[in-house]
């Protein structure tokens, strides 16, 4: 069964559909979403209504810090962050607050391990940004049964790490839409990307193919109307320079 791996969506309703629809197209039979549903973006409410109805249907969802923050926003914003916190925590239902709020930190399934951050301390959500890192997340995996697979966001970023032979951990940088041999008699973990806000220059939206059957990994970039969603923030009350970063990439 090929499972859609998808993080960091950021209320960015434009680029969720996009990623789903483009998933559907690879395949996918089954969608987990690795947390930050909401924040930056102009619709929080749509997309996790819409996240929440994929429930229904057998999808996994884990809480982000910036879901966490829209469910109990700082009293006094110190930064930008705050100020996406507090605007989307207005925009939000009470409802749609206790389900995010109640979300997991981790899920595990089959063999692999879904996280948002490092799965060294999930609730401190420290950042996958090095082999250094990555070796702290994947050693601490360790504590459950049959884990082979590590998969997170956080980074907004594609990147793919594993154990070799030295029993130190090795990074790769994939291409989008080539598939990569991920066998079980390894260690490894991805960070998937960002749906809704992609930092590295490129604006296209992220998301990770994972075939357990055939043990493949498969990273995506899917363009989507990204203009349209800048134009959906400039209507809001957010920050210019968030729907800046849609347009750009960074």
């Amino acid at each position: 069964m090929k499972l859609a791996l998808l993080s960091d969506i950021h209320s960015n309703l434009h680029a969720l559909e996009a990623c789903l629809a483009h998933a559907r197209a690879q395949g996918a039979q089954r969608f987990a979403f690795l947390g930050d549903l909401v924040g930056y973006g102009a619709h929080p409410g749509a997309v996790v209504d819409r996240i929440m109805l994929m429930t229904e249907e057998g999808a996994l969802v884990l809480k982000g810090n910036h879901d966490q923050g829209a469910v109990r926003p700082p009293l006094t914003p110190q930064n930008l962050g705050d100020t996406s916190a507090a605007w989307t925590h207005a925009q939000l239902s009470s409802a749609q607050r206790t389900w995010l709020d109640q979300l997991p930190l981790t899920l595990q399934v089959g063999s692999a391990l879904l996280v948002h951050a490092s799965v060294n301390d999930p609730a401190l959500w420290r950042y996958v940004s090095d082999t250094r890192s990555a070796t702290a997340s994947l050693d601490a995996a360790q504590q459950f049964n049959g884990v082979r697979y590590v998969f997170g966001g956080h980074v907004h970023a594609q990147t793919l790490y594993y154990r070799g032979a030295e029993s130190a951990l090795m990074p790769f940088t994939p291409q989008s839409g080539v598939a990569i041999p991920v066998p079980k008699h390894r260690q490894w973990l991805a960070t998937v990307g960002s749906v809704g806000q992609p930092r590295d220059g490129n604006p296209q939206a992220m998301y990770t193919l994972f075939d357990p059957d055939r043990a493949h990994l498969t990273f995506h970039r899917v363009r989507y109307d990204n203009a349209g969603a800048a134009a959906a923030i400039r209507a809001t009350a957010l920050p210019e320079y968030f729907a800046q970063r849609l347009e750009t990439g960074r």
